[in-house]
Order: structure tokens, then sequence, then C-alpha cells
């Protein structure tokens, strides 16, 4: 077994194709996703909420991706400058991204000039499609990534959220960031590349307030999703963040917060999820006794953990098997 995306997998199991479903809701026929109903028109409802001067998020329901909520789990942030304003991921769908450029243009009154993605992940990319390709800025390898499984990403989105997605297409940035920091109306944006969420997750600074986005490096009350997870430079990454100077931590899923709670948060939970992976390898537990492990007292609370457990069961222990059990050679 791969260690691929949750998504990949659906989709690879799934014989439906977003071609066939688009084409569908286009042809205004009805389509019917469990528990959906279909109403015209979907709106998101996004509002803004000011967290330091000038910086804006857009919060995202502590929930996994469904037809109720569009999609709409995943934090974005815009900041306004005196050039323009800068934009921190861009959300699950078009019709968000349409909605959240509305929202910038009645908050802030000025147009975007950057908009940083932080990782390739399908509820971050999708309002790419309604900024010009040169404004959409990441690192090379998150450029490759959306390259490489954005559309079978876009398929499955057709899949769980229907009409929401309907028009949506992959757009990949144009601009590769090979600076460490970007100069834009008076704000000093520290770029930091790190990995271990995906294999490219960068982390954007803003010097000038303090405020770290930490993209989905950081998680706080909502449990860390692995799809694409190295647990070991996942932690790395998790350590530099504790030592930038940052004032208040926003990060992908869950509140902003003046502190490193979700740093700490995210490092226990990795370190509880892989010491109860290979503690049940080493006695012999199979992947459904691992999935219904007690969950300590300490990550009760965190949203979505025992569902965001048995997916990284079926990520991560197939790849654990391989390295901690000896192949057996049936040669005399």
């Amino acid at each position: 077994m791969t260690h691929d995306s949750e998504w990949l997998q659906f989709t690879r199991a799934m014989a439906s194709r977003r071609e066939f479903l688009a084409g569908a809701l286009a042809g205004g026929a009805a389509v019917a996703l469990p528990g959906a109903t279909f109403a015209s028109p979907l709106d998101y409802g996004l509002k803004a909420s000011e967290i330091a001067p000038g910086t804006y998020a857009v919060y995202g329901a502590q929930e996994q991706l469904s037809f109720d909520n569009g999609g709409n789990i995943v934090n974005v942030a815009f900041v306004v400058t005196d050039e323009g304003v800068v934009v921190i991921d861009t959300g699950p769908s078009l019709r968000y991204g349409e909605a959240l450029k509305a929202l910038i243009a009645e908050t802030a009154k000025r147009e975007v000039v950057r908009v940083y993605v932080t990782h390739h992940h399908p509820d971050h990319i999708f309002g790419n499609q309604v900024f010009e390709p040169n404004v959409l800025a990441s690192t090379e390898q998150v450029i490759a990534n959306i390259k490489s499984e954005g559309g079978m990403f876009a398929d499955n989105m057709y899949r769980l959220v229907g009409d929401w997605m309907r028009g949506t297409e992959v757009r990949v940035p144009g601009t590769t960031l090979t600076a460490n920091n970007e100069r834009i109306g008076g704000h000093d944006f520290e770029l930091i590349p790190l990995a271990g969420h995906t294999s490219s997750d960068l982390v954007i600074l803003d010097k000038s307030t303090g405020v770290l986005f930490a993209g989905d490096i950081a998680f706080l009350d909502r449990a860390a999703t692995t799809p694409h997870a190295d647990l070991e430079q996942w932690r790395k990454s998790l350590d530099k963040l504790d030592k930038s100077p940052f004032k208040m931590l926003m990060p992908g899923h869950g509140p902003a917060e003046e502190s490193n709670r979700a740093i700490e948060q995210t490092g226990a939970y990795l370190d509880w999820l892989e010491r109860t992976l290979k503690g049940s390898l080493e006695s012999g537990a199979d992947m459904m006794q691992v999935m219904a492990a007690p969950i300590p007292d300490e990550f009760q609370s965190i949203a979505l953990i025992r569902d965001e457990l048995g997916r990284s069961v079926s990520h991560l222990y197939p790849q654990l098997e391989e390295e901690m059990l000896p192949l057996v050679s049936n040669r005399s």
C-alpha cells in the first residue's frame, strides 16, 4: 500500500469522475449525494475577523469535508497593506474563491497583489481560480504537488461536496518563491519553507505585526491530518516554529491565539500517535484494533480525533509495518 493521500485513495476507489458530475450539474440533472439537498444559491457566508491591525482571519468549520459545509473547513487569511492585499490560501472551490474575493473587496477596498499558497491539499487551493497566476505564489515543490495531484483532488472534491464545486478547475501558482522575504506595502513577510505535513509546507511570518501563518504545520483543537505526513520532519518543523519570534499564531485549522498552544498541542498529538502506532505494531495489533485505541484525556476535547486516528492508521500503519517488521524469507 502506497503512502498516498486519503483523497487520492478515495478517487482511485470511486468509479464516478469529476467530468461526469460536472456535466450532470451543468445540464440541470439531479445528482444524489447522501443526506444532501441542492439549494440555490449556495452561500458560504464568509466573515472576516480582525486578529491584528489590518490582518483578518476567515475561519472554516472544525469538520470533515461534506456537502453541508461545501468544503469550508480551512482557515484563510488576508493582510491589508499600503500596496494592496496579501492573501494566505484560497479555500476549497471556485465559489469560495469568489466569495473570498468579494469579502476582501468589501473589507479592504483594495486589490489583491499577492496570494501565498501554503501547501497542495484541496481545502487550501481551489479558490486559486479567481486570482491571476502571477499573483499566486508558493515553493517549487508545492507547485509541483499541485500539478501532479490537483486533478485527482478536484475529482474527489466534486464527489464530496457536489454543486459547491461547480466550475472549479485547478489553477497552478505562476510565481515560484526563491527569496526568504518579500516586502509588500510596508509589511515584511518572511517566507519559511518547511515540510512534514506534506513534502512542502510554506509558513509566512508577517514581521510587521508578528502574526505567523502556520498553514497545516499547526492545528489547534482539531486533530491533525496525516495523508502525506512525515512525522519526524513535522516535529522538526514545529521546533522551528516554536523558536520563531511571533506574537500570534494562526493555524490552518482552529483559532488564532497569542500563544504557542497550537505548536505544543500538535506536537503532543503527533508524539502520542507515533507511540500508539509503534506500540501496537510491537504487540501484534491489527489496524482495526489500533483504530479503537483509547484516546488520552488531554486529547478528548480535540475535534474529530477518533476520525483522524482511523485515517492516520490507514495512512501510516502499513508504512511502519514495512519499516519495523523484518521480511521473512521462505528460502531454505
